[in-house]
């Protein structure tokens, strides 16, 4: 067991978002350290060893009940809204869901002793002008300007991680590149693609989720905002290709069938500091993460005739 694991045995954690991609596979990772668990989320769920709470964090009182009830020694804050949609009908839900429900819980955190804080920040929250390019990125500028603020003013024990692209096992949210992609290629079907010209850090979910033990355990990280990804920008259309290999299907994806998204933007993530001051850095190659998102994909869908 990796020594940032073991400083959390003893510890009572919180994890918001607990039933989303990422934040249940925290939960069995902590599970495994003797982390007593505590998973929120906005819909009912069951998870083996984990105490459940159904809530709704952007209400207030919701917030402050389940902090006041779990009292916890460190929160990992994953919960929002994760679409990356530039829609003017996704900014209400955006500030509601990822915005107001950050606030809520670190205001609650103030009220309770400050335990430690790990907020899932966004590689999309900074633009090369300043200007977040979607709602999502304005969200998470936000949350992560109110976790500097919280810390500075009343001294919340806050770090910010920025993540870039996470991939891997366990993600089903068929509007991603890779898990569509991969569905896609594995039941004979044709992805319908943006140019696939455009480069993004990726960084594999066992990775990430190292990043967030070893934040919550080491000292004096308080305040600070670090990258979690790779520090490699992959295009893409590379993504898609090497998928296409992974899987052996020979169906030959639409590139250009969808539009780019406007003000698509290459964010590298800064994994000089992070390793500096966190000690962290991405183990997994591209290649070995993907081979086994694939073959996750493959087990999951293996009722799933090619067309």
């Amino acid at each position: 067991m990796p020594e940032a694991a073991k400083t959390l045995a003893s510890r009572r954690v919180l994890v918001t978002g607990a039933a989303g991609f990422i934040g249940s596979r925290l939960c069995s990772r902590l599970l495994e350290a003797g982390t007593e668990v505590h998973g929120v989320s906005r819909r009912r769920h069951e998870a083996d060893g984990v105490h459940w709470w159904k809530a709704d964090l952007a209400e207030y009182p919701a917030a402050d009940h389940v902090m006041a009830e779990v009292r916890p020694d460190v929160v990992f804050h994953l919960a929002g809204e994760v679409s990356g949609v530039r829609d003017v009908a996704m900014i209400r839900p955006t500030v509601r869901n990822t915005l107001l429900s950050t606030v809520n819980l670190l205001t609650s955190a103030c009220w309770l002793g400050s335990p430690r804080m790990i907020l899932a920040g966004s590689a999309s929250e900074p633009g090369p002008d300043g200007v977040p390019a979607s709602p999502y990125a304005a969200a998470k500028a936000a949350s992560s300007m109110y976790a500097r603020t919280f810390h500075a003013c009343y001294g919340l024990p806050v770090t910010n991680l920025r993540l870039s692209m996470v991939y891997g096992p366990g993600q089903e949210d068929y509007d991603k590149l890779i898990p569509y992609v991969t569905r896609s290629l594995l039941r004979g079907d044709v992805p319908r693609l943006s140019s696939g010209v455009h480069e993004f850090d990726w960084v594999y979910v066992d990775d990430v989720l190292g990043a967030f033990i070893s934040a919550a355990a080491a000292a004096d990280l308080a305040g600070h905002t670090l990258d979690v990804g790779s520090g490699e920008l992959v295009s893409v259309r590379s993504i898609v290709e090497r998928i296409g290999r992974l899987t052996g299907r020979t169906a030959q994806p639409q590139f250009g069938a969808v539009p780019d998204r406007q003000r698509e933007d290459s964010l590298l993530a800064d994994v000089r500091r992070t390793r500096e001051v966190l000690g962290w850095q991405a183990q997994t190659p591209l290649e070995d993460g993907l081979a086994k998102t694939v073959e996750w994909h493959r087990e999951r869908h293996a009722d799933v005739a090619p067309r």
